[in-house]
């Protein structure tokens, strides 16, 4: 059961200081111990805090690095993806020789780098409902820099579970997002967002693009509330939302209270309608692998469609690959069934043609193959590793690149 709010101001530290510092460690974070809310022991806390980090993209660059060059003792990375080109203009813990690694372990290498001194945990899986509570339970916090809505409702159920905090961040273009969610203390994720909003109504920043600047500010914010969290320092953005508007350069809070009439959270529950997370119950996405496309599309046997958004693929396009990008593909195909037909993008690609979906490097062609799955067509399959792996496979290079 959930238990009545509390006020932030009752909110101690998270966790107890550990062990005595040593001399490289008092040297690295001399200046931390001049600040009176950190001081030796506020150091020692961070030496023996466990921060879980949801996603090593734009928002968890940031907040690793900063996270590592603070001190906190053990760091948890957890990312499914790999690195594409198209992440180095804001993921800043990859660089280009990264491209085609695992974020995981790029992330990781950047982490060593930047302080020797803190452990790094490797999460290379994607968060579901089966594991999310575990894997939450081994952290003192978690950072969410995740980019779909669907992950943040596994995070937030399974914090609330575990009564473990959790600091939110959200960016697009040039706006940003912040806020502290904890169960029990103060308002959830939940009470600020009931229900994720229909698919493709909200683009993410494949689609509409951010900025990497915003991302920066976004993350370090992110930052400075789990460290303020973990130390029991100032008044953390429990029951209110950072929002900040670059353009105009300004920030704002906006207060949210928790919703009485919400019903309990029992379980992790995934949320229907949510940006993909996991696949739906018994319906598995088939891939392709980059070599095994290359032979196909020499036969003529498929019909390729890149999902990515226009500029992309005027940089980089597969030879004969159909630009739909990723929101009109869920708008044709989300009409279901017949209907389908006749809404534009899809209406001359037969149900029984053999179809491949293909984007970056997997996330969005899998959403959008499991669309066309779900709307009746019978033959779909994506690209694993997106067209990363394509031009890995056949050398191709962007245009003017």
């Amino acid at each position: 059961m959930e238990q009545r709010p509390v006020s932030p101001d009752a909110i101690g530290p998270l966790v107890e200081p550990g062990e005595a510092l040593t001399p490289p460690e008092v040297r690295r974070y001399a200046r931390h111990l001049l600040v009176p809310e950190i001081g030796e022991t506020g150091q020692r806390r961070l030496k023996a805090a466990r921060v879980l980090v949801v996603g090593a993209g734009g928002l968890g660059s940031p907040a690793l690095l900063y996270l590592a060059a603070a001190g906190v003792g053990t760091i948890g990375v957890l990312d499914d993806d790999v690195v594409d080109e198209s992440n180095l203009h804001r993921q800043v813990v990859h660089g280009a020789a990264d491209v085609g690694r695992a974020k995981v372990d790029s992330a990781a290498d950047a982490v060593a780098r930047a302080n020797p001194l803190v452990t790094v945990v490797r999460h290379r899986e994607r968060l579901t409902a089966d594991n999310a509570e575990d894997l939450v339970s081994g952290y003192d916090l978690v950072l969410d820099g995740a980019d779909n809505f669907g992950t943040r409702y596994l995070v937030n159920d399974a914090c609330v579970l575990a009564g473990v905090p959790w600091v939110w961040g959200a960016v697009l273009r040039f706006d940003g997002h912040v806020a502290v969610f904890w169960g029990g203390r103060g308002p959830t994720y939940r009470d600020l967002f009931p229900a994720p909003p229909a698919p493709g109504t909200v683009p993410s920043c494949s689609q509409a693009g951010v900025l990497g600047g915003v991302v920066a500010q976004v993350g370090s914010v992110m930052v400075t509330e789990a460290l303020k969290l973990l130390l029991g320092a100032g008044r953390p953005l429990l029951g209110r939302v950072l929002v900040l508007d670059a353009l105009e350069g300004t920030w704002r809070t906006l207060g949210v209270r928790p919703d009485p009439s919400r019903s309990p959270i029992t379980a992790v529950v995934p949320e229907a309608g949510a940006s993909a997370v996991e696949p739906s119950p018994g319906q598995a996405v088939p891939t392709v692998d980059a070599a095994t496309l290359a032979d196909e599309r020499a036969l003529g046997s498929v019909v390729l469609l890149d999902v990515r958004e226009p500029e992309e693929h005027a940089a980089l396009a597969i030879p004969g690959a159909r630009l739909v990008p990723l929101a009109a593909l869920l708008e044709s195909a989300g009409a279901g069934g017949a209907a389908a037909r006749g809404s534009g993008v899809l209406d001359d690609v037969p149900r029984d043609a053999d179809v491949v979906v293909h984007c970056a490097s997997g996330a969005r062609s899998e959403q959008g193959a499991r669309a066309l799955l779900d709307a009746g067509w019978t033959r779909v399959r994506h690209l694993e590793g997106g067209i990363t792996a394509w031009a890995s496979e056949t050398g191709m290079v962007a245009r003017g690149g």
